[in-house]
């Protein structure tokens, strides 16, 4: 976690300056009173392939229709010289390629330039690797050349790296080459000439770093999996989102298309790509590159629960509204298989049919699936119709799977009041919340789960975040509020299992949805205040729940709690105890935190609080619409300071806007 340190008599000073409370907010926590276990999938990453968040983004490849089978087949392509496109190629689900002839007079060229996703941007001295699959156009080798270059360099020449390939033969294979680049450059491109009297025949174009995260050749972007990574996630949710569902049936996410051989995985459109007309990208597509074994071992790698979410044999009812749109209720049967054979992929021996295609792929050992969401967000009868034969399914043949079901695309309403019982009924394991909502919806909702059942299907707050009534954009008013709210899912932990904050990533140059907790160009990211909020809360999960109550009621902003929202924690790895406080307030607060019925023999000893608070305006107040950016990444980042304590207190000064993990351990 990034963090800056400073010294506990600056903030107590600057909070001074700022005008404190007349007197400290009493917390009794009760050690004695140690409730609902906090599960390990509590905090977690949902992945939607929404904003160029997988080509173009998390996904490492470079070059964009790789395989030449966008509808416009040189989409991504500019050509020039003789390149005639053909149809016969040696992948079945990828048939296109491009046929190199020498241009007709030897001062002519004949090639290829790709522009990649919004550029292809490299960095001095880095290696990238670059392969194909190529033949020779008759029994003599013929030569390429490959460059990358930047069309708008000031310099005698536009290559910043070339490299030759040799095509030996009539036989297709795969070429591999490395190219490092003499300048960092922003917006550059792909460039491949013919450099002999021989044509040749390319296929599956690809461009990769050659570091790639844990260093897998159909890898991530380095720098994106770490933040990932970083968070410490408990659940990883993938693909998605709507993009399981698809415009229509045809176009859904379909999980065996994105397993095997990359180069002979389909090309599928992405169910955003005509979604939002005002933000219109008419070249999004899915290459499936980066599929289901890819989510399945980044979720291992990072140490995350996997959540795959499969079609219910509906298509996006936003945009379908006639009922032959999906498949009818009787004709579910090969959707159900597809949802019992992904279970053997991720869990099945290496002698099942799956199974062994995973082995095949690089993992013998299973990847212990243990859940899976049926349906995204689905609403109406039609839903729990189709449901109910996969639960059926399901649970006869792999009882183990706990499975998640949906709540609708609303917090609340006609549809969630309807769907609740229906999944009671159905007995899901698990039930997924949506809330995209403004700021009085986070504030109010810190006691949202304490007047749920306590016995039945858990909740799964799947896709959430605080949309500023006319800030639809990062800013760190949200996050606070964000933070506020997930007090309330903490101390409910006996009934919220999960969480995952919505959507991860966006291209500044790509995105169509906002906010979004990480955002990125071709050459660097940066973590928003969200994503800090969201590592928090993960790094310091803890272990049960404590009751914790000012005046004998729990913290959750409600009148004459000033602006207060706090949950506590036991952390059993140290014996000691995390709270976390978010002060909403414009005031700071002067807090005591009083442990109670300690243990005989213990005391507290000191311990750290970490803060998230908004840089200060000119005028000494928080900057609360500002955000970290690719150019300023470290405005909005977590601060340590020390925590005295002793006895059975601890005493804190939390400036307003400011949201605070405080952890303090036990003196031994």
């Amino acid at each position: 976690m990034k963090l800056r340190f400073r010294s506990t008599v600056c903030s107590m000073l600057a909070a001074l300056a700022a005008g404190m409370t007349a007197h400290a907010e009493e917390f009794i926590i009760r050690t004695d009173r140690p409730g609902a276990e906090i599960q390990p999938t509590m905090y977690g990453l949902f992945f939607e392939d929404i904003n160029y968040a997988a080509d173009g983004g998390l996904y490492a490849e470079m070059v964009k229709n790789r395989s030449f089978e966008f509808p416009q087949n040189l989409m991504g392509w500019e050509s020039f010289g003789s390149v005639a496109l053909l149809d016969d190629g040696p992948f079945e689900r990828n048939p296109h390629y491009v046929r190199l002839t020498p241009a007709p007079h030897k001062d002519k060229a004949t090639g290829l330039t790709n522009e990649g996703f919004f550029g292809i941007a490299f960095r001095k001295g880095e290696s990238y690797r670059f392969s194909l699959w190529a033949r020779s156009t008759s029994q003599h080798p013929s030569k390429i050349r490959i460059e990358l270059i930047d069309p708008s360099a000031a310099g005698e020449t536009q290559v910043m790296a070339s490299e030759t390939i040799e095509i030996k033969d009539g036989q297709w294979q795969k070429y591999t080459t490395a190219l490092t680049p003499s300048a960092t450059v922003r917006k550059g491109k792909l460039r491949i000439f013919l450099d002999s009297k021989t044509g040749c025949d390319l296929e599956h174009i690809s461009l990769f770093p050659a570091e790639t995260w844990q260093g897998h050749e159909n890898g991530l972007r380095k720098d994106l999996a770490q933040k990932l990574a970083d968070i410490r996630p408990g659940l990883l949710r993938f693909p998605g989102g709507c993009i399981v569902e698809g415009t229509d049936l045809p176009t859904r996410y379909q999980w065996k298309n994105t397993v095997g051989p990359v180069e002979n995985r389909p090309l599928n459109e992405n169910r955003w790509h005509y979604t939002f007309r005002h933000r219109f990208f008419p070249d999004y597509y899915q290459s499936y590159g980066l599929g289901f074994f890819e989510y399945f071992r980044l979720a291992e790698e990072i140490g995350a629960e996997p959540l795959p979410v499969i079609n219910v044999g509906l298509a996006c009812q936003y945009q379908n509204k006639d009922p032959k749109a999906h498949v009818p209720a009787d004709s579910l049967q090969p959707y159900i298989q597809d949802a019992l054979d992904l279970i053997e992929f991720a869990n099945g021996p290496t002698d099942s049919p799956w199974g062994k295609v995973r082995a095949e792929m690089g993992h013998p050992a299973p990847f212990n699936l243990r859940f899976l969401a049926i349906g995204n967000e689905q609403w109406g009868p039609e839903y729990p119709e189709r449901l109910e034969p996969f639960v059926r399914a399901i649970r006869k043949a792999c009882p183990e799977i706990k499975l998640v079901g949906s709540s609708g695309p609303k917090a609340s309403g006609k549809e969630f009041d309807y769907l609740w019982p229906e999944m009671r009924r159905l007995k899901a394991d698990l039930v997924d919340e949506h809330f995209y909502a403004p700021e009085e919806f986070f504030l109010s909702q810190a006691t949202r789960y304490d007047s749920y059942p306590r016995k039945g299907p858990k909740v799964f707050a799947g896709e959430y975040a605080c949309h500023g009534k006319g800030k639809k954009f990062n800013h760190f008013n949200a996050s606070l509020l964000e933070a506020a709210f997930m007090t309330g899912l903490e101390r409910n932990a006996d009934v919220v299992h999960m969480a995952t904050y919505a959507p991860l990533f966006a291209h500044t140059e790509g995105w169509q949805w906002r906010p979004d907790m990480i955002w990125f160009d071709n050459l660097g990211s940066v973590a928003t205040a969200s994503y800090y909020v969201q590592q928090l809360y993960a790094s310091n999960k803890g272990s049960r729940v404590l009751p914790l109550t000012l005046d004998g009621q729990p913290v959750t902003g409600a009148e004459g709690q000033n602006g207060l929202y706090a949950s506590a924690v036991t952390d059993d790895a140290t014996g000691g105890y995390i709270v976390k406080i978010a002060n909403t307030s414009d005031s700071p607060q002067e807090i005591t935190l009083n442990f109670q019925k300690l243990k005989k023999g213990r005391s507290l000893t000191d311990g750290r609080v970490i803060t998230l608070s908004a840089p200060l305006r000119p005028d000494g107040t928080p900057d609360l619409d500002c955000d970290n950016t690719l150019e300023n990444p470290d405005r909005i980042i977590p601060v340590e300071t020390a925590l005295p304590a002793s006895g059975n207190t601890a005493s804190l000064t939390l400036p307003a806007k400011t949201f605070a993990v405080c952890r303090i351990p036990i003196a031994r």
